[in-house]
């Protein structure tokens, strides 16, 4: 007990002794504490870092019944329903409006969301739920929605069209990333987070071996590329760039940046299910344009960074 006391008394003492040489403000009051500039989000992919062009959760599990949307791009400030503003200077090409819920007793006739050529609306999901084959919440089950991609990004979704069923309920008509390719389906609307526009479009012709970027219609820029060799081609099809990010290593093959799409290659079983990318050479810009790789369209360095920063998430790939 006495022991007790003398070592409280010998602590307070110390206490007002310190105080009084770094003075008195500074025993009652913290320094105000800074909070780190935030950092891009980065994680390993086959031993390769790699940094999101898009912001968000990287490698998260999606919590129950909802997703966090990504801070890049922002959502539109307008109605989902609504038209999102164009990106760059270029006037948009013509876009019908998006639909609004129809008046008591309308026609519901589904409206077209894209046309997958000068204008494109894609999205996030907002919950997850089942994926059917048609505006029906009776209708077969084709799959559900799911938040993230195999790489661990907000997972994006190609809007086709919209429509209403007979108890008023809004519908959309999605394509699907899933195998086998060419996959659509309808969810409500509910399940979806703020509509998002693009009017461009990557247009890849094996055949030729070349790679093309088209705004509202017009070619704005072409490369040569490296597609899929006979045994593993490139599958053609309608699909879609769900992720963009740089990769950091020079070392690496892919660098200087990666798109990854909706398109499956054939290799059921390569690592990170198979998802046809968009990147670097490879260590072979030799072989470009060429028909060297796996599945994946391989751009010469130069190319593949002017086409990451000309292009957004949602943007159609068109393989022929």
């Amino acid at each position: 007990m006495i022991g007790n006391q003398m070592r409280s008394r010998w602590l307070l003492g110390f206490v007002v002794l310190v105080s009084a040489l770094i003075g008195p403000s500074a025993a009652v009051t913290a320094a105000p504490v800074r909070a780190a500039p935030a950092q891009p989000v980065t994680r390993l992919r086959a031993a390769v870092h790699i940094e999101s062009l898009d912001g968000g959760p990287v490698g998260q599990p999606p919590l129950p019944g909802w997703i966090p949307m990504p801070g890049s791009p922002a959502p539109s400030p307008e109605p989902p329903s609504g038209n999102a503003p164009p990106s760059g200077n270029a006037p948009p090409a013509p876009a019908p409006a998006s639909p609004g819920r129809p008046a008591p007793g309308a026609v519901h006739r589904p409206q077209r969301l894209s046309n997958e050529r000068t204008f494109t609306r894609w999205t996030y999901i907002a919950v997850i739920t089942w994926i059917r084959a048609r505006p029906d919440g009776h209708a077969r089950r084709i799959t559900r929605l799911h938040g993230y991609t195999e790489d661990g990004f907000p997972e994006v979704y190609l809007l086709l069209r919209s429509s209403w069923d007979r108890h008023g309920r809004e519908w959309v008509q999605l394509r699907i990333p899933m195998r086998p390719n060419g996959h659509v389906g309808w969810v409500p609307r509910s399940a979806l987070g703020a509509f998002h526009l693009t009017h461009e479009l990557i247009v890849v012709n094996r055949r030729r071996e070349r790679v093309s970027l088209f705004d509202n219609g017009h070619r704005r820029w072409s490369a040569p590329v490296g597609v899929g060799a006979p045994r593993t081609p490139t599958p053609a099809g309608h699909f879609w760039i769900r992720e963009r990010f740089r990769v950091l290593d020079p070392r690496s093959g892919y660098y200087p940046y990666a798109l990854g799409t909706s398109d499956y290659s054939t290799l059921t079983d390569w690592p990170g299910g198979g998802v046809v990318g968009i990147h670097g050479p490879y260590y072979q810009p030799q072989l470009i344009p060429g028909d060297p790789s796996h599945g994946c369209m391989r751009l010469r360095v130069s190319d593949d960074a002017w086409l990451a920063r000309h292009v957004s998430l949602g943007t159609p790939v068109h393989v022929a």
